[in-house]
Formats: structure tokens, sequence, C-alpha cells
């Protein structure tokens, strides 16, 4: 077992019965829904899912999972989902999987959220992985130029010769900075541009990471 597994089977043990949770996306995440379809199947835990795109859910739904829409809910009481890159005060870069705009949304609605994720993924400081930005398409040209005016070093999201589309309908620019000191203000920044719907910077999103290591995992909390 790898340190995703690992940190993905970790976090189902804070699923309780009959409980409303949050599905994110990207592999980690995949490990995750497998491993809770499982306890679901063996324990009947009766658990309420929420997907934060369309690949969790048909996953979810090929496994046995009850996944319902988010406007079903009001207030989910777990969210579990990977990261593309966390620091130790549990800031991080999500959007990698393309779901950035709608694992925010899920987020925010939910009362408790844990990230899983590899050792890899931890970092002194954020920003060498590109951070994306979800936005509107009609303006994605001009968005673009003023992005690389700030030296912002954009590049488009692109699947295979076309350039990607969100489950939202909505494109992605990943913005190439290598480091980030100041997340709150970039965010805050990036957030007043016209055009930009969301950023993949989640700052104080998150209650705990599950880091998944060769051999056993490692909880980090938030202070």
């Amino acid at each position: 077992m790898n340190g995703k597994e690992r940190a993905a089977k970790r976090s189902c043990e804070y699923v309780e019965p009959g409980m409303s949770v949050g599905l994110g996306t990207g592999s980690t995440a995949e490990f995750m829904i497998r491993f809770l379809s499982e306890r679901e199947k063996e324990e009947h835990l009766g658990v309420t899912c929420v997907a934060t795109s369309r690949r969790s859910e048909e996953l979810a739904v090929n496994l046995g999972l009850k996944v319902v829409g988010f406007h079903e809910v009001d207030k989910l009481d777990l969210t579990i989902d990977g990261a593309d890159e966390i620091d130790y005060s549990l800031c991080g870069i999500k959007g990698g999987g393309g779901s950035l705009l709608y694992e925010k949304l899920v987020a925010s609605a939910s009362k408790k959220v844990i990230w899983i994720a590899d050792e890899t993924k931890m970092v002194d400081r954020i920003g060498k992985f590109p951070l994306p930005i979800e936005i509107v398409p009609f303006y994605h040209d001009k968005l673009f130029q003023k992005l690389i005016n700030e030296g912002y070093k954009p590049t488009y999201r692109m699947d295979g010769d076309r350039i990607f589309t969100t489950d939202g309908g909505n494109h992605i620019f990943d913005l190439h900075l290598d480091e980030i000191s100041d997340p709150l203000a970039l965010h805050e920044k990036l957030k007043l541009m016209t055009g930009v719907i969301e950023t993949g910077l989640f700052l104080d999103l998150t209650d705990m990471v599950i880091v998944g290591g060769e051999n056993q995992e490692r909880v980090i909390e938030k202070r």
C-alpha cells in the first residue's frame, strides 16, 4: 500500500454512521471513495455523499454509494479531499484535477474538512505546483494578457489539443509562480480581477491533513 492509499484508508475511519460526506476529486480521493464504499458494504453506515466532480460521482455510484445533489443538503458533516501542495499551516493549492471551484464550495459547506496526501505534497512554502485559477471563457484572452502583464506566467489548461473545460463550463489557467510568499494577498488580488471566478488557493478551509508514508500515516491538525 502506497502513501496515497494509506492516507485515504485512514481518513475513512473518521466517517461515522449516517454522515453526509463530501467526496473530493483526484487520484488520492478516488482511493478514499473505494475504501469508503468497502466500509459502507461491510458496516451499512448509511452515508449520503456529495461529489465535487462528475468523475467522482460516477465512481461513487458505480461502487454503490448514495450520491445526492449539492442542493439537497444544507451542511455536510465531513469532506475528504486530496491536495496538490500543502504547507504546515494547512494552506494548500488544489485544482490539479480541474475541480477547484466545486471542491471549494463543498469544503465551505462542511463542518469538518480532511485532506489526504502522500509525503511529497508537504512543503515549507507553497507555490512550486502551478496555481490553477478558474476563469470565465468569454473573457479568457483579455485576462490571459493581464496575467502576463502582472508576471504570473499563465498557461492554458489543455485537454489534448483542446482547452480544458470544467464541469461548470469554465476554463482554467495555471500560474507558474515558483513560490507564494503571501497566499492570502495573492488570492485576494486574483479574485478582484475581472473574469476570475475562483483560485486554487485553499486558505483556512481544512481542519486536518493525513499524510501517508511508506509504512505509516501521520496526522497534522489545525493549530
